[in-house]
C-alpha cells in the first residue's frame, strides 16, 4: 500500500504531517510526502493520494484543478475540491437554506458593493487570510484598491460584513474524519493583525481546543450529508445574533490540528489503509 500526502513547497509547510505520516507508519501505510506541482513525482505508482496542505493553489486554481482531475485515485473526491475550491458555494449553501454569513461576489469587471459596516474583502479562492483585509466603515477607496489588485489578477472576490463577534470569540471549527465527528477548535481573529505578520507561528498562537458546540455539529453533519463519502471535512462558524453562520466548508485542504487531537491522527490513517487495502 502506497500513499501520495500531496503538499506544497516550502519548509516545514504543515506541523500535522510528520504527525500524520507516523501514524500512518504505525497502521502498516507505506506514505510519501509529495509537492503536488512536482513534475518528477510519479503519481502512478502510488495506490492513493490524499490531498492535504496544498495551500498554494488558490492563485493556480485552474492548474491545480487539472492536476487533480489526472489522480485516478484521489481524497477528497475530485468533485468535492472542484466544488469546495471556490467560495461561490456560499451561495450555493444560501439558496439550500443554510444560515451562511452574508456574501456578495463581485466578479472581474464588475464594481464592488460594499456593506455600511466593518467589512471585510477576499478572494473568493483562496487559503487561510491571504490576500484578505479588513476595513473599516467607509473605507471604501482603500477597499475597491484591493479589488482592483485582484481582479488585475483575474480574481472574483468576496465581499462580506465583518462578524464582530469572531474578536470576542472567535471562529468555532467543527473536524470530521472518516464522516465522523473529531474535535473542534477555536480560532482567534486573523484580521485585526497586519498581513505580514500572519506567519505560520501567529496562526498556531490563535488555535486552540473549543468545547462542542451541539447546535453547530447539528448544522455541520446537515451540511456534509450531502456530499456523501468523505475522507477529512471541517465546517467553520461564527456564532450571530440569529445563530450559528456557516463562515467556510472546507473539504480540500484544511488543517485538522492533529498536534491538538494525536488519536484523530490514528483514526485518520486507519481510514486510508481502509481504502487502499
Amino acid at each position: 500500500m502506497r500513499v501520495a500526502i500531496a503538499t506544497c513547497s516550502g519548509d516545514n509547510v504543515d506541523v500535522d504531517s510528520p504527525v500524520l505520516l507516523a501514524a500512518l507508519e504505525r497502521a502498516g501505510v507505506d506514505a510519501e510526502l509529495c509537492i503536488w506541482d512536482d513534475e518528477s513525482v510519479d503519481w502512478e505508482s502510488f495506490d492513493l493520494t490524499v490531498l492535504r496542505s496544498t495551500w498554494d493553489y488558490a492563485r493556480q486554481r485552474d492548474r491545480f484543478l487539472a492536476w487533480a482531475r489526472q489522480r485516478t485515485n484521489l481524497l477528497n473526491r475530485y468533485d468535492i475540491v472542484e466544488y469546495s475550491s471556490d467560495k461561490h458555494y456560499l451561495a450555493d449553501l444560501t439558496a439550500k437554506g443554510f444560515n451562511t454569513v452574508p456574501s456578495s461576489f463581485c466578479e472581474v469587471g464588475e464594481l464592488p458593493k460594499f456593506p455600511a459596516g466593518d467589512f471585510v474583502v477576499k478572494p473568493a479562492v483562496g487559503a487561510g487570510s491571504i490576500d484578505a483585509e479588513r476595513y473599516r466603515r467607509g473605507a471604501f477607496e482603500a477597499a475597491s484598491a484591493h479589488v482592483a489588485r485582484l481582479h488585475q489578477a483575474g480574481r472574483s472576490v468576496l465581499i462580506q460584513p465583518y462578524v464582530a463577534t469572531v474578536d470576542y470569540f472567535g471562529e468555532h471549527a467543527v473536524i470530521f474524519i472518516d464522516g465522523q465527528y473529531s474535535h473542534a477548535m477555536n480560532k482567534g481573529a486573523m484580521l485585526n493583525t497586519p498581513a505580514d505578520d500572519r506567519d505560520a507561528l501567529f496562526r498556531r498562537e490563535q488555535m486552540q481546543r473549543d468545547v462542542d458546540e451541539p447546535e453547530a455539529l447539528a448544522i455541520a453533519e446537515q451540511l456534509l450529508a450531502d456530499f456523501g463519502d468523505l475522507l477529512y471535512a471541517r465546517v467553520d462558524f461564527v456564532a450571530a445574533p440569529s445563530g450559528w453562520q456557516v463562515m467556510e466548508l472546507e473539504l480540500v485542504e484544511p488543517s485538522l490540528f492533529l498536534t491538538f487531537e494525536p488519536s484523530a491522527a490514528d483514526r485518520l490513517a486507519e481510514a486510508i489503509r481502509r481504502r487502499v487495502a
